[in-house]
């Protein structure tokens, strides 16, 4: 966008913007993988987009250029709030800057619909920031996000995509992929930031299913999944001890066996044994 050429350059503004550790920053300023990201949200035009944490505006400048309707961008960091407000002297009325903590904003009632989230989240927030637009994935349905573009840290990545059998399958997986198609986008080296970080980071989109792979209330899933996973290596008919209903019956009523393990179990089969035990319970 012509109008940026007269701003200060990404690396001439991460010069002076040291970052903060106490918030997660790690700055990505390569300008091919910034608009690799917003190719990989697809069509942004006529949507409005959410951007978490902008830092000095590299993926900013991308979303802009890439057509977004509207870019609203929540940002915490003062020093950061100066940069974008720079940026939007030259973008006008299509960028929004929102002041304030995420975990603390609600996005559907802050920015009008339709929605993206296309953003480089930190990684000390990034799994609590999920969790919360999940949870309005549930409440709304698919009018909540046409879609989510994020980077976590890639072990977070992995634990969102992964399938049953796989190490990092886990609660986060199946809340994930009970909801939304969870599609692994592509990984990215510490090199890749400033300041690079310890660990590799990875793209991951999730779109909204039109509705849940099963009926069931979230907090019974929830109640399940953090029993079967709480000690994942013991056999389901120890480590569903403690629910309202007990082991032996919730499991031969899902027709499950017992001695199987939490993760060898696929979504919809850990799905069947969360509705069995709402149906139990009578929810």
């Amino acid at each position: 966008m012509k109008a940026f050429s007269t701003l200060p350059t990404l690396k001439q503004l991460a010069g002076t913007l040291p970052a903060r550790k106490s918030l997660g920053q790690h700055f990505l300023l390569d300008e091919t993988i910034t608009h690799r990201i917003a190719r990989t949200a697809g069509d942004l035009t006529g949507y409005n987009v959410i951007e978490i944490g902008p830092g000095p505006g590299g993926l900013t400048r991308a979303l802009l250029e890439a057509g977004a309707k509207a870019l609203f961008v929540i940002e915490k960091d003062a020093r950061c709030i100066d940069i974008m407000r720079q940026l939007q002297s030259a973008a006008g009325d299509r960028l929004h800057i929102i002041e304030g903590d995420a975990l603390e904003i609600d996005v559907i009632e802050a920015v009008p619909a339709p929605r993206k989230i296309v953003a480089n989240l930190p990684y000390n927030a990034g799994t609590a920031m999920l969790l919360l637009w999940l949870d309005d994935i549930y409440k709304h349905g698919p009018s909540a996000f046409a879609s989510l573009t994020l980077m976590f840290q890639k072990e977070v990545a992995g634990r969102i995509a992964a399938g049953h059998g796989n190490k990092d399958y886990g609660r986060l997986s199946v809340i994930s992929q009970w909801l939304c198609d969870c599609r692994y986008e592509f990984e990215l080296p510490p090199e890749a930031f400033t300041p690079p970080p310890k660990v590799s980071s990875a793209v991951i989109t999730l779109t909204p299913r039109e509705k849940p792979l099963f009926a069931v209330e979230k907090p019974v899933l929830e109640t399940v999944l953090a029993k079967a996973f709480g000690q994942r290596r013991k056999m389901l008919r120890q480590a569903l001890r403690g629910l309202q209903i007990p082991a032996e019956i919730l499991l031969e009523k899902a027709g499950i066996e017992g001695s199987l393990r939490a993760e060898q179990l696929d979504v919809m089969a850990l799905g069947r044994l969360a509705q069995t035990y709402g149906k139990l319970l009578g929810r």
